[in-house]
């Protein structure tokens, strides 16, 4: 097996970058564009020329948006294009669509912009952002998982994450500022930004490599080497980049000899090949069901019913501003973000998930209970807020800010990391398809359903993210192993091995994952040709 790669400046800068690609995800939780695109258009939803332009004027006269229209506007980006990545990323190459899908994302950010007010022009812009966004959100991981040396893959993947949460924060801070201004530009400057974000990225990928994978999987072994002696700092006819080199070659080479991948082979029993895509999808069902979306959706609510003042702003019995709760709720998560960059590589992915998983679990129990319990009806005037109200609010407030710090430290940036680096490159681009697809229906049933199951139980929606969080804990139990350290070749190993997931902390390769003959002649020719 290659020795370690060494942590390449340049390397980690690559990883970094490509991870800021994709922070425009989605609006409650979790790289940059993947995360500011849905946290703008939460804060547009309220703001009052963006519902006099898209909302319905009422009986009254006053324009509001109903919960169809919220339901639609939010959710029809999370219909996007996850599985469409798995149709470019061997066509085009990793690079060539990361291009590709970011050009798409910038041109529904544009068809957005330039809305005045056509509904339709507004969702169909966001329709095909969400055809960009979503594919950049499946091959951008499979870019880290590809290029990242094993050292560091865990905490790069993971730097992902935080471009994620780091979008989403940027995005409140930027509404914060902008929704004041009693025109269209209190919207229209913060979704237009994100155009500046996708030519970023267009224009950056331009100076990045492509995947030595897919480069030695498509028969273009020197420039495969070339990228592999670049990102680790060492000259071409290095051990290292011979060895790596080799063993990726053999392990393409063994992967490919069944001919052409297709999508039932992605649950096939051969190298356990359904229990990777079925654990890779279910972590992404888990995560969107963890309850941290809820929080961005409703935070709000929360928070007043708390009877919370700004504090030296303005008159003593203002409420907190809906823009400054999710602030707060921002920074939480990006505050929480920073410890899982250490604790995915102390810890590992099972710890990391079991860990969080109890932890949210306790949170979304006590905000459930006490909330149901002890917060007055939503719109209750402050003066008649009793004391029980106030500390029954501070209690889920607290529980609240807890459980979105406990998942962006653990089940925010793990199930990415595993999804990431547990699939062979045969069938790598289309079981992350698969994975990324489930995290994004599932987020567009929760952001479709939500305001309607809290019509009818309220807080008590909370229950069903601890069920969710405890099923979470069992399935992780007996279903994840441990691939912290390994590189991707010798998680096929382990699943081959089949030792149960709860056993596997500490396992090691038995064997190389090439036969010694075929190195020695392979090193041979390589040295005769250089």
């Amino acid at each position: 097996m290659a020795r370690d790669i060494p942590t390449s400046r340049r390397a980690v800068l690559l990883a970094i970058f490509i991870a800021f690609v994709n922070s425009l995800k989605e609006l409650s939780v979790t790289g940059f564009l993947f995360g500011y695109d849905m946290g703008v258009i939460s804060g547009c939803l309220i703001m009052p020329d963006f519902i006099r332009r898209f909302g319905q004027e009422g009986t009254d006269g006053q324009y509001y948006l109903s919960s169809s229209r919220q339901s639609i506007i939010v959710s029809l980006l999370s219909v996007g294009g996850a599985i469409a990545q798995a149709f470019t990323s061997d066509r085009l190459g990793r690079r060539g669509s990361i291009l590709f899908w970011s050009a798409i994302f910038t041109v529904g950010v544009a068809i957005q912009t330039g809305t005045t007010y056509s509904l339709v022009q507004l969702v169909i812009g966001r329709y095909i952002a969400g055809l960009g966004v979503g594919s950049l959100s499946a091959i951008v991981p499979l870019y880290n998982g590809e290029t990242a040396p094993k050292a560091i893959r865990g905490t790069i993947l993971v730097i992902y994450q935080v471009q994620i949460i780091s979008g989403i924060f940027l995005s409140y801070l930027f509404e914060l500022g902008s929704h004041t201004i009693d025109n269209s530009a209190s919207w229209r400057t913060p979704i237009g930004l994100q155009m500046v974000w996708g030519i970023i990225l267009l224009s950056g990928m331009f100076f990045l490599p492509e995947s030595p994978r897919h480069l030695l999987g498509t028969g273009r072994g020197d420039e495969a080497r070339k990228v592999v002696a670049e990102l680790n700092g060492v000259p071409e006819d290095d051990r290292l980049v011979i060895e790596i080199v080799e063993e990726l070659d053999f392990a393409i080479r063994a992967e490919n000899e069944g001919g052409k991948a297709t999508w039932q082979e992605c649950f096939s029993t051969r190298n356990a090949l359904w229990r990777r895509t079925m654990n890779g999808m279910m972590l992404q069902f888990i995560q969107q069901l963890n309850g941290q979306n809820f929080y961005y959706y409703y935070g709000d609510t929360f928070f007043q019913s708390a009877a919370l003042r700004l504090m030296e702003f303005g008159s003593h019995n203002d409420r907190l501003s809906p823009y400054v709760i999710q602030t707060i709720l921002g920074a939480v998560s990006v505050i929480g973000t920073v410890p899982a960059l250490y604790f995915i590589e102390t810890w590992g992915r099972r710890k990391s998930l079991l860990l969080g998983a109890s932890g949210q679990a306790i949170c979304a129990l006590i905000v459930a209970v006490v909330g149901h319990t002890t917060l007055a009806p939503t719109g209750t005037p402050t003066s008649a807020l009793t004391a029980r109200n106030r500390a029954g609010g501070d209690v889920v407030i607290t529980f609240a800010i807890f459980q979105v710090f406990v998942y962006g430290t653990t089940w925010g940036p793990t199930p990415w990391v595993y999804l990431g680096e547990s699939f062979p490159l045969r069938v790598r681009p289309k079981s992350i398809a698969l994975g990324s697809a489930t995290n994004w229906f599932w987020n567009f049933m929760l952001s479709f359903f939500s305001p309607r199951i809290v019509d009818q139980i309220g807080p008590m929606i909370m229950l069903v993210f601890f069920g969710m969080l405890v099923f979470g804990y069992i399935y992780v139990y007996f279903a994840i192993p441990e691939t912290k350290g390994l590189t991707l070749e010798e998680v096929d190993e382990l699943y081959r091995s089949g030792i149960a997931p709860w056993r596997s902390v500490g396992w090691r390769p038995s064997e190389k994952h090439y036969h010694r003959g075929a190195q020695e002649k392979r090193t041979s020719d390589f040295v005769e040709n250089s």
